[in-house]
């Protein structure tokens, strides 16, 4: 039995815990009639894929300014007074 490739190995990992219910027959692309991209694994996108597109950083916003506001000390009396 040769080695399966990356994809097919995928596939076995993916599906392995129904082995026991089932039998894997492998059909080449071209007598499969029903083929499209939707069924295949995709592949991480990272440097060992060929079609690595690198993700764009999010964009920094520099803060301008900042400003602290703190709340008027009558306002703090007046809860206090309403516990008191």
């Amino acid at each position: 039995m040769k080695t399966p490739n990356r994809h097919i190995l995928r596939w076995q990992i993916a599906i392995q815990e129904y082995r026991v219910n089932m039998t894997i027959v492998h059909k080449d692309g071209i007598i499969h009639e029903i083929k499209d991209g939707l069924s295949r694994w995709p592949l991480p996108n990272n440097i060992g894929n060929p079609n690595y597109v690198p993700e764009e950083a999010s964009p920094q916003i520099p803060v301008e300014g900042m400003s602290v506001t703190d709340l008027n000390t009558t306002f703090f009396a007046e809860v206090g007074n309403i516990y008191n």
